[in-house]
C-alpha cells in the first residue's frame, strides 16, 4: 500500500509540473504590499474573527441522536451553545515570513480556550510562490476540511473526510506551491463570497505528527500527506476546482483501560477526489475517500484494521436580492468505517440528509436554518449496541469582525 501512495505523490508531482508550464508567473510584491512592509512588523500585525452561537432543539424527534464530533449540544441536555469565538492574530511581518495564530475561546463543548492554528509561512522565492508552512496548521487532505468553518454552508463538516483528521489540524511541516495567478484566484474565491477554502497551493506535500492537534505524538514515526488542485476558469467566467489527495501514517488509538485488547498502534491510509463548481449561481460539491484504519469491533470486543470509505454530495444556489444574499442549500453524506479519534475507534455507519438556507443581510451577520434526517451508528465498549434515527431543525447565528 505504501508503494501505491508513492504512486499517487508521484502523480501529483507530476500534473503540477504540468500546471508550472502553462501559467503566467507575474510578481506578488505590489506597491501596496511594499509600503505595508516598510512599517516596523508590529504595525503589520492585524485582528479579525468570528463568532458562532447554536441551537439544535427544535423539531427534535430522538434526543438519543448524537454527533460527538459535529456539535456537542445535539441530544438530551443540550441548549444554546457557543460552537466557535475564533479571534484571529496575523500579518507579514517580512518580506519572507507570514504568520497566523487563532485561538478558539469555545472549544471542547465549554467555553475555555485552546489554541487552533499557530505557524508561519516562510517564502523560498522572491514571488513567495513556494512556500513551507511550519507549526500547527491544517493537514491538506479534503476541501471542506480545509475550508474555513467561517465560510462552509453546512453547519458542520461531513463524517467522511473529516474522520480523517480531527479538528483538521496538526502539527508539522508543510510545503506549498502555487503560481502568482492562481493564488490570487484562491482568494478571490474567499472574499467574493464563493465559499472558497483559501490557498492551500495547487500542490501540497507535508509531514506531520499524525495524531491531531492539541495533542502529544505517540510513536516514533511522522503521518505522510500529498494533495494536488486546481481552479480552471471557463470563458465564461465559472470556476470548477478539481483535486485529489491522499495520506498515510501509523495511529495510536485511545483504549478503554476496562478491555484486555492490548493493541493500540494501527497503519492507516487514505485517498480520494474533489469535485467544486462554485455557484455561480448554482454550485456543486462532491468528495470521496477510500482508505483503511482501526474500527472497533462488537462481536469480538476489540479494534481491528478494516476498510472504510464516505463522502458527499452538496448542491447550492446563490441568490442576491438588493443587499441580502440566500443560499439554499441540500446536502447528503455517507460514511462507513471507524473514527480512530474517538474512543477504541469508535464504529460508524452514517447516512444524512440536510436541507438548508443561509441568509446575509451584511458581510457582518449569517444566520443558517438547517434540517437534518440522520441514520447514525456509533458503537464502542461502552456502548456496543447503539444505531439512532431522527430529525432535528438546526440554527446557527454568525458574526463575522
Amino acid at each position: 500500500m505504501r508503494i501505491k501512495i508513492a504512486l499517487i505523490i508521484s502523480m501529483m508531482i507530476c500534473s503540477v509540473d504540468v500546471f508550472a508550464r502553462n501559467i503566467d508567473r507575474d510578481s506578488v510584491a505590489t506597491e501596496e504590499v511594499k509600503q505595508i512592509l516598510r512599517k516596523p512588523w508590529y504595525e503589520t500585525i492585524q485582528l479579525r474573527g468570528y463568532a458562532q452561537l447554536r441551537y439544535n432543539r427544535l423539531f427534535e424527534t430522538n434526543p438519543d441522536l448524537q454527533c460527538e464530533q459535529c456539535d456537542r449540544s445535539w441530544g438530551e441536555n443540550g441548549g444554546f451553545f457557543f460552537r466557535r469565538i475564533r479571534m484571529i492574530f496575523y500579518g507579514q511581518i517580512h518580506e519572507k515570513v507570514y504568520f497566523y495564530i487563532q485561538p478558539d475561546f469555545a472549544s471542547g463543548g465549554g467555553n475555555f480556550a485552546q489554541i487552533r492554528d499557530a505557524y508561519f509561512d516562510l517564502g523560498l522565492d522572491q514571488k513567495q510562490e513556494f512556500r513551507l508552512r511550519i507549526g500547527q496548521s491544517k493537514v491538506p487532505f479534503g476541501f471542506e476540511n480545509l475550508q474555513s468553518s467561517q465560510n462552509r454552508i453546512p453547519l458542520d463538516r461531513h463524517d467522511g473526510l473529516n474522520s480523517a483528521v480531527a479538528n483538521e489540524r496538526d502539527i508539522g511541516v508543510m510545503f506549498y506551491y502555487a503560481p502568482t495567478k492562481i493564488r490570487r484566484r484562491f482568494s478571490e474565491l474567499v472574499s467574493s463570497g464563493l465559499k472558497g477554502s483559501g490557498d492551500y497551493g495547487v500542490f501540497g506535500l507535508g509531514l506531520y505528527n499524525g495524531q491531531t492537534a492539541n495533542q502529544p505524538d505517540k510513536n516514533n514515526s511522522l503521518h505522510i500527506v500529498s494533495r494536488v488542485t486546481y481552479p480552471f476558469e471557463l470563458e465564461s467566467g465559472q470556476i470548477i476546482e478539481t483535486s485529489f489527495q491522499g495520506y498515510t501514517g501509523k495511529f495510536v488509538i485511545n483504549r478503554n483501560p476496562q478491555t484486555d485488547f492490548d493493541q493500540t498502534e494501527f497503519e492507516e491510509f487514505r485517498y480520494g477526489p474533489s469535485f467544486i463548481l462554485y455557484p455561480q449561481p448554482f454550485g456543486i460539491q462532491a468528495e470521496f475517500n477510500w482508505g483503511r484504519g482501526p474500527e472497533y469491533d462488537p462481536e469480538t470486543n476489540s479494534v481491528q484494521d478494516a476498510p472504510l470509505e464516505g463522502g458527499y454530495v452538496l448542491a447550492s444556489y446563490f441568490l442576491k436580492k438588493g443587499n441580502d444574499i440566500f443560499i439554499p442549500f441540500t446536502r447528503y453524506h455517507y460514511y462507513k468505517g471507524g473514527k480512530k479519534h474517538e474512543l477504541d475507534a469508535t464504529k460508524h455507519r452514517v447516512k444524512e440528509l440536510e436541507i438548508g438556507v443561509e441568509w446575509q443581510p451584511h458581510r457582518n451577520f449569517e444566520l443558517v436554518a438547517m434540517y437534518t434526517i440522520s441514520d447514525r451508528t456509533f458503537e464502542n465498549s461502552l456502548n456496543p449496541e447503539n444505531r439512532q434515527k431522527g430529525s432535528l431543525l438546526r440554527l446557527q447565528a454568525q458574526i463575522n469582525f
